[in-house]
């Protein structure tokens, strides 16, 4: 089988870490990096931390407006995507590269797939979510974290072609934690020598806002113990656009390597947060969360009691930092057994996937989109040996 696989930001570049080493192994992938994040400490740190194959391409997209930023990606995505001449087209969750890779999928007519599927904070002021709805509707394959996002697609009509595999990032994490701790440099350990809160901030709803970065940072300023605070470039120049000054309570640091994130993770009292994936690896971890958003897609760590929404109360966040979230007794399997990569190959090697594959190549054949498909026999057929995976 042949795949794209399109990545741009963090939580991408995690997924891949685990899933390219076991779709190369049995299949061919084509690695597209949008170029989302630019930033070497969020992108060429993490391909080096995980040892994620090198991008075959790389768009170099980098900072634009959300508009821009996605158009620019189409335009690049469907040259990229064209001359793989792939059987599908992953993308992974909420992403701007998520949605341009969506679009140009099926305006390519090729079969889409979209990891971590079904998630709804039901906030549509926040773009991600936008991306999120877009990718599901137009999606061939669903490949879902749990039984609730299965639901949640159900009560909007999507039934069909819905795996429930866990997450990808659990995958990874179970396999980092051990080691992470090497991974940080000597002013890191002295830092999380002592007891220290973790934060991260980056959404535009909460830093391109000038009421609502000042109000979050306000409340850390009321903080009891040291926070350490890898700090997105986004943040960094909206701090100083806003000449907003970081309290003495926070030390900040620059963005951190997905091992050194992972370290501290792990060794922090709590965890202040506004990003997906930063709530799900703080459940990994076992440490109690405070998620400074007013709605979370992860609805499922809120319910167990590991996670609290404070939005960006100033008194609410000051509470959590003076009064920190004990941990729940129980910690349930909310994201699987870690095992998620290897149940998504099985989905994309299913006979219903198979299906897919073949009804695409003959509309692609018979609306001109694939002369040279059809010139050699077609691709992604239901008779495919894959290397070995499966003959269907």
């Amino acid at each position: 089988m042949k795949i794209v696989s399109i990545v741009g930001a963090r939580p991408e570049f995690v997924q891949v870490a685990v899933l390219s080493r076991i779709l190369r192994a049995r299949h061919h992938e084509t690695l597209v990096h949008t170029g989302q994040h630019y930033d070497d400490r969020m992108s060429e740190k993490f391909f080096a931390d995980l040892a994620i194959p090198k991008p075959d391409v790389n768009l170099g997209v980098g900072s634009l407006g959300p508009s821009a930023q996605v158009a620019e990606m189409i335009r690049g995505l469907s040259d990229a995507i064209a001359a793989a001449a792939p059987d599908v087209v992953i993308v992974r969750g909420d992403t701007n590269s998520t949605l341009a890779g969506a679009i140009v999928a099926k305006q390519l007519l090729l079969p889409l797939v979209h990891i971590e599927a079904g998630m709804r904070s039901y906030d549509r002021t926040m773009p991600e979510e936008i991306n999120r709805v877009i990718a599901d509707h137009i999606a061939d394959i669903q490949l879902v974290t749990d039984d609730a996002a299965r639901t949640r697609l159900a009560s909007e009509g999507i039934v069909r072609g819905v795996t429930v595999c866990g997450d990808v990032m659990l995958d990874v994490f179970l396999g980092a934690r051990e080691f992470a701790p090497r991974s940080l440099s000597s002013e890191l350990r002295a830092l999380a020598a002592e007891p220290f809160d973790l934060v991260t901030l980056h959404r535009a709803e909460n830093t391109d806002d000038r009421d609502r970065l000042d109000a979050i940072v306000a409340g850390l300023a009321r903080a009891t113990r040291r926070i350490i605070f890898p700090v997105h470039p986004r943040t960094a120049a909206r701090l100083r656009e806003f000449e907003i000054a970081l309290p003495a309570t926070v030390t900040a640091v620059q963005p951190l390597g997905y091992l050194e994130m992972v370290a501290l993770e792990c060794a922090a009292r709590t965890i202040f947060t506004d990003s997906g994936g930063v709530q799900r690896e703080a459940y990994f971890a076992a440490v109690p969360c405070v998620t400074l958003r007013d709605t979370t897609e992860w609805t499922n760590t809120v319910d167990a009691g590991w996670n609290r929404l404070v939005g960006a109360s100033t008194e609410a966040i000051a509470a959590a930092l003076q009064a920190p979230p004990e941990a729940p007794a129980d910690h349930p399997p909310l994201f699987g057994d870690g095992q998620a990569a290897q149940k998504i190959l099985a989905a994309l090697e299913s006979p219903e996937t198979a299906e897919i594959i073949a009804a695409a190549h003959a509309v692609r054949i018979a609306r001109g989109y694939a002369a040279s498909e059809a010139a050699e026999g077609g691709t992604g057929t239901a008779a495919r040996d894959w290397s070995g995976a499966v003959t269907l």
